[in-house]
This record gives C-alpha cells, sequence and structure tokens, in this order.
C-alpha cells in the first residue's frame, strides 16, 4: 500500500518518538491531532522502517494513548482504509476484540442471530487470526455454520438486509489495516491498532457495542468515539466481556452507557452502573461457558440454542447477550424487555429461521 507520492508534514515516526511519545511511560507527552494523523498515515503507507515501527508502536503502549490520538487514528483508517458497506436496516455495531477467545464459548453470533429476530439487525466484524492472539473469532465460528464470511462490503450490507444479521470481513473493508499483519504478528504485543480496528464501523451503524477488561477503558472507548469525525455512532453500550469480547461476563458486571441523562452520569453524559447477570437468568459461573473447541463448540451451541434444544447456562447467556443488543439499540427499555423478546425470538421459531436464512445468502 505505500505511496510514493503523498508528501507528509513534519512529524515522522522517528521524530515522535524523539520529541514526543518515546520519553518513557511517565514523561512522554501526547500527540497533537495533527501528529497523529500523520503517523497512522505513514504506518497505512508502509512508510516508517520497521524497527521504528515497531518501537513507536510499543512507546505508546506503554504511555497509552489519549481519546484524541485514538479518534485520529479511527479518523484516518476510515478515510483511507475502510470501505464500507451501508445496509438499510440500521444494525447495532458489534465490535469485539479481533484477536479472538480462547478458552469460552463466543455467543456473538447465536446473541446476534436471536437479537435480529427479535427484530434488531446487528453487525459483527473480525479478521482472520489476528494478533497477537490469533485464537477463533466471528469469521471462524460462522465459518462452522457454513454461513459465507469472505464478502465484500456491498455483500455483507445485503446479508443484513436479508437476514438482520450480517458479516464483515476485515481483508475486505479494512484491506490497509488487513495489511500490517505481519508487522503486528512481529510485534508480540497488542498495539494501538487492536483498539481503533473495532471501531472501523463497516455498516456506518449509530450504535456500538463493544466489551472492556477495565471501565478506564470502557470511558476511553466513548471519549474517542465523541471526538472522532468519521465514526457515526450516536450511543454506545460497553461491558465487561469474557476474554476482552462482546460476550457478557457472569457475575457481578460494569455497564458503561452513553449518552445518558441520568443524574448518576459523569460530565460527558457516560453512566456506570452494575449488572448481577443471575437476576436475568444467568446464574453461571465463567468456567461453565468454557469449550474444549472454541469454533466448533461455540458453532453446535448456536445451532442449538437458536433451535429451543438447549436450556442450559449457554442459552441462558445468549438470551441476555441478545437482550443487551436489544437494549443498545433502544428497541426496548429496559435489558428485562430485551430478554422477554430475545426468549420470546428462540421460542416462536424465529431465531432458527434467521441462521437458515444466513446458511441460504
Amino acid at each position: 500500500m505505500a505511496q510514493t507520492t503523498r508528501e507528509y508534514g513534519e512529524w515522522p515516526l522517528k521524530r515522535l518518538m524523539t520529541e514526543v511519545v518515546g520519553s518513557g511511560h511517565k514523561s512522554a507527552d501526547d500527540m497533537d491531532r495533527g501528529q497523529a494523523r500523520e503517523a497512522f498515515q505513514r504506518i497505512l503507507d508502509a512508510e516508517p522502517d520497521e524497527t521504528t515501527l515497531g518501537a513507536f508502536w510499543l512507546a505508546n503502549r506503554w504511555k497509552r494513548n489519549s481519546p484524541e490520538e485514538l479518534a485520529a487514528f479511527v479518523d484516518v483508517m476510515r478515510e483511507e482504509s475502510v470501505e464500507t458497506g451501508v445496509p438499510s436496516a440500521d444494525p447495532v455495531d458489534c465490535g469485539a476484540n479481533y484477536d479472538g477467545k480462547g478458552d469460552s464459548a463466543i455467543l456473538g453470533v447465536a446473541a446476534g442471530v436471536v437479537a435480529a429476530a427479535a427484530g434488531t439487525p446487528v453487525v459483527v466484524h473480525s479478521g482472520d487470526r489476528v494478533p497477537t492472539q490469533k485464537q477463533d473469532a466471528y469469521k471462524h465460528v460462522l465459518d462452522e455454520l457454513g454461513v459465507r464470511t469472505e464478502l465484500s462490503p456491498g455483500e455483507s450490507a445485503d446479508m443484513v438486509d436479508d437476514a438482520g444479521f450480517g458479516f464483515y470481513y476485515q481483508p475486505e473493508f479494512n484491506p490497509g489495516v488487513a495489511d500490517l499483519y505481519d508487522r503486528r504478528d512481529a510485534m508480540g504485543v497488542r498495539t494501538f491498532v487492536n483498539t481503533v480496528e473495532t471501531l472501523a464501523n463497516p455498516a456506518d451503524a449509530d450504535v456500538h457495542l463493544g466489551s472492556f477488561y477495565h471501565l478506564a477503558f470502557a470511558k476511553r472507548m466513548v471519549r474517542t468515539l465523541t471526538r472522532s469525525e468519521t465514526n457515526p455512532a450516536s450511543r454506545a453500550l460497553f461491558f465487561q466481556g469474557m476474554e476482552g469480547y462482546d460476550d457478557v461476563r457472569p457475575g457481578s458486571t460494569v455497564v458503561a452507557e452513553w449518552p445518558s441523562d441520568d443524574e448518576a452520569a459523569d460530565e460527558e453524559g457516560i453512566l456506570d452502573y452494575e449488572i448481577g447477570t443471575a437476576d436475568y437468568g444467568m446464574d453461571v459461573e465463567s468456567e461453565d461457558l468454557e469449550v474444549d473447541d472454541v469454533a466448533a463448540d461455540s458453532a453446535a451451541i448456536t445451532e442449538e440454542v437458536v433451535a429451543g434444544e438447549r436450556e442450559d447456562g449457554f442459552a441462558d447467556a445468549v438470551a441476555l447477550n441478545a437482550a443487551l443488543r436489544i437494549y443498545a439499540r433502544e428497541d426496548v427499555a429496559s435489558i428485562e424487555d430485551g430478554l422477554d423478546e430475545a426468549r420470546a425470538a428462540i421460542d416462536d421459531g424465529s431465531a432458527a429461521a434467521v441462521l437458515e436464512d444466513l446458511r441460504a445468502f
């Protein structure tokens, strides 16, 4: 993707390392928007020396990127790499970690299918064995289910409109970031690319649903969305996910919702609160949702849950995750109402019909 005709500014990555971000965790400065934009433009163009690029990524990992920097990266990515495919429906954009899960079932396919059956369109997106974990992600569960995944953005949009659920494949809609695979793999640790790729929003959705390990990161992601000039999301719901994925963690789980006019919300309209998943019927431990083969077992669980053939912890977890997607889009007034809608979509056969539509697409 090297572009020899581009004229850059005055901030090559080596200078940014020396003068801004590379002086250590406590003394490093943040880049301004222009510096961050130029940095990611150079990266997408494969302009930096490989050693300098690795050092730059590591320095940013040490210092932690500000929302302003992350928003600049998102904007460059969406302007110069992302090809959107916008469906007629306005789906919930589910941005799980692209490098996947290794121990517990991926429930987002089943949850998305159930939510779609209840009238809430859902979009998911991932790559294929993305660094650093290179584990099973959305693509691999759908492959096991016999659903087409290597789609152009336009085909993905058609899938959403045909079935209510759509998958977008990173090498097709975000080739510039996909081309960074080897450099990211050589790093051995996650970089800010792992963060911003989840905000690619290839369907231009108004609602984003994501996950976090710590509440501070969820608030940073919301602030990134508010500062982005290209990501159209105007509402977001983040929760503590299993293995950092967008499958809600059993137990006492923190949720961050934006925007909120609740009096407990902060000055930026971010409301955080805890839910007890057992109060919503998900009375299991994290260990109960572990599987031996993440892709294959998740696919089998998806088939059985949407067909109404399971009444165990997996079925409860899928229903609650579907409810959160329905609630995120404000198609219901509460998570409890979303749970009722999700269970009804399973019971009346609508969820199984959506899965069949996906297979037939």
